[in-house]
């Protein structure tokens, strides 16, 4: 877990940088950073979903993955939820979740994530996660300067996550293949494809309730390749 706590460390010494800029920079500057990140969210999300070696498997989990979103409607939950944090701290402006929400898939969606808490978990190797980190943390000042806070509240999802992958390659890394991390990055990237369309106010995409296909995405994938195996 020590990349991951490093990496943390990073995004929420980043994101006390970003908020310093957002009060000094005029509002258009602030603007123009927030649709470049939106465009950026874009070109990344299109790159990862490319990652995929199988279309079927992709829809599959987007659908499937949408209708169990929307039947616990975990967009609401998790706007309630932002709400909460945002009352209790008293600070937050109206981009809180979509900052938490942006930051977290942008750091936690890539292969570089996936691999690093693969390689500490079975490993014991830091190394991919502390690099990362460092990436991170440029990249929470640009997200902190235009999302406000909410990006450093995007460490507890990380902790959830990137930490649950180290703890369970320690366990199961050896059943993980290359092809169910190729599947969860590009499932991630038509997450953050819904994203940037929301970040661009192109449209609004309930990206929350799409969240369980993440883990349908995993299920589907270990399937075909034990079933590929076993031919």
């Amino acid at each position: 877990m020590t990349g991951t706590l490093i990496n943390m460390a990073a995004v929420l010494a980043g994101s006390g940088v970003g908020l310093l800029l957002k009060t000094k920079l005029p509002k258009r500057i602030i603007l123009t950073v927030f649709q470049g990140l939106g465009l950026f969210t874009l070109f990344l999300g299109f790159v990862m979903a490319m990652k995929t070696g199988s279309y079927m498997i992709l829809v599959f989990s987007l659908v499937l993955g949408g209708i169990i979103g929307e039947i616990l409607n975990i967009e609401k939950f998790t706007e309630k939820q932002a709400e909460f944090i945002k009352k209790r701290i008293k600070i937050g402006g109206d981009k809180f979740s979509e900052g938490m929400l942006t930051a977290f898939l942008l750091f936690c969606m890539g292969s570089m994530t996936i691999l690093g808490a693969l390689e500490e978990g079975m490993k014991g190797d830091s190394t991919l996660l502390i690099t990362k980190s460092v990436m991170d943390g440029f990249s929470s000042v640009a997200l902190a300067s235009a999302f406000g806070i909410g990006v450093a509240f995007s460490v507890i999802p990380m902790l959830i996550f990137q930490g649950g992958l180290t703890i369970l390659a320690m366990y199961f890394g050896e059943f993980i293949d290359k092809s169910i991390i190729a599947e969860l990055t590009a499932t991630g990237g038509i997450l953050l494809i819904g994203l940037g369309i929301n970040i661009l106010d192109i449209k609004k995409i309930k990206v929350f309730n799409l969240f369980p296909a993440l883990i349908i995405v995993v299920i589907l994938a270990w399937i075909n390749f034990e079933f590929q195996l076993n031919l």
